[in-house]
């Protein structure tokens, strides 16, 4: 997409910051430049039930540095992408590591919004700011009103240049007074709470979504840290910054208020009468029942979320949180089975063995390194490196470039979108359902 190019501040600072994870599995669009992947007959483009986002929709994410980290960010986009492989919406990641209402590092506020919001014409936009407004002291009256303030300019800014803009407000994340003693009396995330009650009723009066990326964050710091205190430190490392386990619980509050769906699929199949008693989100063929166990083959129209529990922090973050239950299940349930145990594979992949009872109860194949899990892997990899293009575009070419007079500067741009496009075509190209095998043997 060709962007429409406002006038920007001059003397910023070249940077870049890498994303920090790279997704596997968790435990108990429209783009800039195309789409590959073309809706079959199976299923349309558009989201089940009242979930926010809505074909064709462009999304920008807008915020300070916790914005600027493209963590809870990404983990938000493949969960659209792999729940939704088939609706088309673009996500922009346009955090500046500083900033306050009034902007910061990248400009002053109204270069920020007409450089790094208007001109990507969003039909969505997220607002997430509030750490650095608060200037980590004591409440204080005069500095909450220039944030109250400067929250409305924004507001009033981008919805009179994009009439039916969808605008979700999230209330700012936890300064972490919870795993480590507050730093004067009350603490400064109880100020942070204080403006979070300011956007949620904005949000209300505005008619917006509203996110609260405080609260649920502070009840898993509080969990984690009565179940592992040294680990819990690291959820949110300096108190400000959360690493991938906070961010998660940050993307989970965000899809929450979007009304995300917690199925991937659901099958239940009654093994004795060879029926599929239940296919939710998912077709099931060739079901059969013969002396080497049951087998059938499986198409979901979606993919479970991958998340990398392989890092203790991030599993500690999950297990203290609802996540799983709240956005993550792909539910297998087999009943009518003959023998006390089988293996499960898929695609011939050995997945682990389970009871008879296990299988009658049902289990949550997201928990598993499923083929599928690696798939949905391989997509937030092309999430992460689509990203970091759009990056490198933004922070390293058009704003410290912005008044070079080389010729050369807008082909690189230009260069730099045609990749990107690239990227999120492979990105959508991977994340299209695949049939796979299944085999319950008994043991």
């Amino acid at each position: 997409m060709r962007r429409i190019h406002f006038d920007s501040v001059k003397g910023l600072t070249l940077g870049a910051s890498a994303v920090l994870i790279a997704l596997l599995f968790v435990t108990a669009s429209r783009p800039l430049g195309g789409m590959a992947g073309a809706p079959s007959a199976v299923q349309d483009n558009r989201a089940p039930g009242n979930f926010y986002l809505r074909d064709g929709d462009r999304v920008v994410f807008y915020g300070d540095s916790i914005t600027d980290q493209r963590l809870y960010t990404t983990f938000v986009e493949t969960y659209v992408v792999t729940r939704f492989p088939r609706l088309k919406v673009s996500f922009v990641h346009s955090g500046w590591g500083g900033d306050r209402v009034t902007g910061g590092g990248g400009g002053p506020i109204d270069v920020r919004l007409r450089r790094d919001v208007i001109a990507y014409q969003p039909s969505v936009m997220t607002i997430m700011l509030g750490m650095n407004d608060a200037s980590y002291r004591a409440y204080d009256a005069q500095i909450f009103n220039t944030y109250a303030e400067g929250y409305r300019h924004i507001v009033s800014t981008v919805k009179s240049a994009l009439p039916g803009i969808r605008i979700t407000l999230i209330q700012p994340s936890p300064f972490d007074d919870v795993t480590r003693p507050p730093q004067f009396e009350g603490g400064y995330n109880a100020v942070l709470v204080r403006y979070g009650e300011f956007v949620k009723q904005l949000g209300e009066r505005e008619g917006f979504a509203v996110a609260d990326m405080n609260a649920p964050v502070v009840a898993a710091l509080g969990k984690a840290s009565a179940a592992d205190a040294d680990r819990a430190q690291k959820i949110v490392p300096d108190r400000v910054h959360p690493g991938p386990g906070g961010h998660l619980l940050m993307a989970e509050a965000l899809l929450k208020a979007w009304h995300a769906p917690a199925t991937v699929s659901a099958v239940e199949i009654d093994a004795a009468s060879k029926r599929v008693v239940q296919a939710e989100n998912t077709s099931v063929t060739g079901l059969d029942d013969n002396a080497n166990g049951v087998v059938w083959t499986e198409t979901d129209n979606a993919l479970p979320m991958p998340v990398n529990l392989n890092d203790a922090v991030v599993a500690l973050a999950v297990r203290s949180s609802d996540f799983v239950e709240a956005l993550d299940r792909d539910e297998l349930k087999v009943t009518g089975l003959s023998a006390p145990r089988y293996a499960l594979k898929i695609d011939g992949e050995e997945l682990g063995a389970f009871s008879k009872l296990q299988l009658e109860k049902g289990i949550n194949l997201a928990v598993l390194p499923t083929p599928m899990a690696k798939q949905a892997m391989a997509v937030h990899e092309l999430t992460l490196k689509h990203n970091n293009v759009h990056f490198a575009r933004w922070r390293d070419v058009e704003v410290p470039l912005e008044t070079d007079p080389s010729s050369r500067k807008q082909a690189a741009i230009d260069a730099l979108d045609r990749l990107e496009s690239d990227l999120i075509a492979e990105q959508r190209a991977a994340v299209q359902p695949k049939p796979r095998r299944y085999q319950l043997t008994p043991q």
